[in-house]
């Protein structure tokens, strides 16, 4: 049986490397993606630091965390499974067997997202009193929120990138912006309950759902195959269930510790701090999900060499996008709270901490997807675990004595084992690593611009960060050869 999702394979131009050239197109859509729910992100977050104050605000963003946690749990890992299968099923030449991975997957997320939802809603003035309020308003959204996130990579399997860039990059960010603003302009005038801001962030989940549903329905037959893979689709995706549910955790059950440890305002102020994360995390997800069908191909060829080059690829890249950031709030990380109020500022050093870590991780590429596509899902599992368990040991001490920082201490070290313990692992196992001479050169590169220039000019932020860019261009434009950057431009032309 021939998918009609598809779609035909370009011709590469001479001498490029498919892989590589393919999550270059890829990566550019979802950047641009990506730029769009950053801005988004960043906008919702000032509005609501700024319209609900630090109480309220922290109420908002512990309430927000707890349900994106859920609805990782209810996924079920499915978000890498339902990418993972119909690229490796299509680069063996087994496309009959889809179907029955994509019906072995929806369903299950499905009932959970429902269970968990409803069980959400029920228990929230139990366990989570503080911020029952909005949460209880999110939890009726849960299982559309999970079943978004598992139809979108169903796509992705297929090398489709346009709707998660639409769907999940612009259109829902974009409604979240929109809502939260129109109830930041009534909070001018009158108080606006903040299930209602809760509201406003969640009923755009709604809509991703919906076409993100219709696209499958219409062109995957999933219903209609009597095979079964039950079996082999979970015993692949069990351990990335946990896995995904731990990965959530890292970022979010931080912010809820915060909150019940430390009080809602320390958790506002926390939230705020960690923003620029989410930016981090975006450029990550974008390039990841573009390199993600690509590697796993790849990998089940046993093709070394071309996942070598596209991993390798992919960090540099990453590294170029994310690190300008990080090492900007290194140096300027009052800059940046200012912007969201002066009771932020106290959060300076929770900055610092956290984009030490994030220099890191970004350092380290997408190496949990690396070690996923290869199908060392187990093992992936225990990284994570691992992690998790080293920030709450963390945050349970250090919180009540250290507040917003003890958490950022905990984040941090965690981020440094889950991305240092599978680097090691599949140095070993796979004989891969990220650091090739693309990846080299956009370390130097970006150090030098974004740490060691602006930390001449320490009075300037702006002179010393237009500095820092001047200097970058001319970095890129240099060395755009040994940076892969060629394949990016003919990427951007086709």
């Amino acid at each position: 049986m021939k998918s009609r999702l598809a779609p035909p394979h370009p011709p590469q131009p001479r001498g490029e490397p498919a892989g590589l050239a393919g999550a270059a197109r890829g990566g550019l859509a979802n950047l641009a993606g990506a730029g769009v729910a950053g801005v988004a992100g960043v906008g919702v977050t000032w509005l609501v630091a700024r319209g609900l104050g630090p109480v309220a605000a922290g109420s908002f963003f512990a309430a927000t965390s707890a349900f994106v946690l859920f609805g990782s749990v209810a996924r079920l890992g499915t978000s890498t499974a339902l990418v993972y299968w119909p690229a490796r099923l299509r680069a063996q030449g087994r496309p009959d067997l889809i179907a029955a991975c994509l019906r072995s997957g929806l369903i299950p997320v499905a009932l959970l997202g429902t269970v968990l939802g409803l069980g959400l809603w029920w228990f929230a003035p139990v366990f989570f009193p503080a911020f029952s309020g909005p949460l209880r308003t999110l939890a009726l959204f849960l299982p559309f929120a999970a079943l978004s996130d598992a139809l979108l990579a169903v796509t992705r399997g297929y090398r489709m990138m346009r709707p998660t860039v639409l769907l999940d990059k612009m259109t829902r960010p974009a409604g979240q912006l929109a809502g939260i603003a129109i109830l930041f302009c009534a909070a001018l005038f009158q108080a606006v309950p903040v299930p209602a801001w809760a509201l406003a962030w969640v009923v755009p989940y709604l809509l991703s759902f919906a076409f993100a549903a219709f696209l499958v329905w219409r062109r995957v037959p999933f219903l209609r195959s009597g095979t079964s893979m039950r079996r082999e689709f979970w015993a692949f995706t069990a351990p990335r269930a946990v896995a995904s549910g731990a990965q959530t955790a890292l970022q979010r059950v931080d912010v809820l510790l915060v909150a019940s440890l430390a009080g809602l305002a320390p958790a506002a102020a926390y939230a705020v701090a960690g923003r620029f994360i989410v930016l981090g995390q975006l450029t990550n997800g974008a390039i990841s999900q573009a390199v993600q069908p690509r590697l796993a191909e790849l990998l089940s060829t046993r093709d070394t060499k071309g996942a070598a080059r596209l991993y390798q690829g992919a960090t540099a890249w990453l590294i170029l996008l994310s690190w300008p950031l990080h090492l900007l709030m290194l140096n300027y990380a009052e800059v940046y709270l200012r912007l969201f109020g002066e009771s932020y500022v106290v959060a300076a050093s929770v900055v610092r901490v956290l984009a030490l870590g994030m220099l890191v991780a970004t350092g380290c590429g997408m190496v949990d997807i690396v070690l996923s596509m290869a199908g060392r899902t187990t093992w992936n599992l225990l990284n994570v675990l691992l992690a998790l368990a080293t920030m709450v040991s963390i945050d349970v001490v250090a919180i009540p004595r250290l507040g917003a920082l003890g958490a950022a201490i905990g984040l941090a070290a965690a981020v440094t084992v889950n991305n240092l313990l599978p680097l090691a692992q599949i140095g070993v196992a796979l004989r891969l690593h990220p650091f090739g001479p693309a990846t080299r050169t956009a370390m130097l590169l970006t150090l030098l611009s974004f740490l060691a220039v602006p930390a001449l000019i320490p009075s300037s932020p702006p002179i010393g960060t237009c500095a820092g860019i001047a200097v970058y261009a001319l970095g890129l434009r240099l060395f755009h050869g040994r940076l892969g950057l060629q394949v990016v431009l003919a990427a951007r032309k086709r």
